[in-house]
């Protein structure tokens, strides 16, 4: 019997409704759901907690792709994939509308996806701070009023330093985030490759780097201020001192993401961006 963990962002409208929608569906289909122990008690559910997390077959979030961060940061102990049903605008990880729910965990009870594993990074300090992330990690100037001045490092090597707002290092799952924003390409999801973009660099001398993912990058930072601050996934947070180098490399962790057949990424790609090229 199918163990599903399903979790929802309870400041999406009508939420309760589409939960308690999405707990009758499974319970008609004969599948156990678990949710986290208040709001299994909300929807009497089992509790998470009362089940190894190796018996979960597969989480469900319902929410948007910040929701899918959150629960990736507070249950890192559970390798189960990730089913995104969205509750709001159409997101990169949680690509399954409000109007083809069901028919989409029908696909889900009947095996017709893929599990696909995605690059993950982590994040040291000299200090032992150390973090994680499916999308980025992000060095920003923080309460500094001006730009700050970061040395690029890669295995060991100078590359330059950027005097910018900050740096992200970015995995190809993330390169639609926040990366893309500031001026970085976009990287096919399934890519060995890391992107690191400087955000409002001083000249347009900087532009963006891929690397392999298996090169490790290690960022100074050289300005005389106060401290920066690191952000993985726009969650974990803390600050480096000047002089201090952080180091970026390749999880042994990967983001494990449920892929239904009906769905393609680059249709996901094309109804986000809002591209409208027509084939001819």
């Amino acid at each position: 019997m199918m163990i599903i963990a399903l979790f929802a962002n309870t400041t999406k409208p009508q939420y309760q409704d589409l939960v308690l929608g999405v707990i009758e569906f499974f319970t008609n289909h004969r599948a156990i759901i678990v949710m986290e122990d208040e709001q299994a008690q909300e929807f009497n559910t089992k509790k998470l907690s009362d089940f190894n997390p190796i018996e979960i077959h597969c989480m469900i979030s319902m929410g948007g792709d910040g929701t899918i961060l959150r629960l990736v940061h507070k249950y890192s102990h559970i390798t189960a994939p990730i089913l995104g049903i969205n509750l709001g605008h159409l997101g990169f990880m949680a690509d399954i509308p409000l109007s083809d729910i069901y028919p989409s965990l029908l696909d889900l009870l009947h095996g017709d996806y893929s599990v696909y594993d995605r690059l993950m990074i982590d994040g040291e300090s000299a200090e032992n701070q150390s973090c994680f992330a499916v999308n980025d990690i992000v060095i920003h100037r923080a309460r500094n009023p001006s730009l700050i001045e970061l040395a690029i490092y890669v295995d060991g090597l100078y590359v330059n330093t950027f005097e910018a707002d900050g740096v992200i290092v970015s995995t190809p799952n993330g390169s639609t985030a926040y990366s893309l924003a500031a001026g970085g390409p976009i990287l096919s999801p399934d890519l060995e490759a890391i992107v690191l973009t400087p955000i409002s660099a001083h000249t347009i001398s900087n532009r963006p780097i891929v690397l392999t993912a298996n090169q490790e990058i290690q960022i100074q930072y050289l300005s005389e201020y106060e401290p920066v601050e690191v952000r993985a996934d726009g969650l974990d947070q803390f600050f480096l001192k000047t002089g201090e180098i952080f180091k970026i490399s390749r999880s042994q962790k990967t983001f494990r993401l449920i892929s239904l057949h009906r769905r393609d990424y680059f249709s996901t790609l094309r109804s986000k961006l809002g591209w409208s090229g027509k084939l001819r």
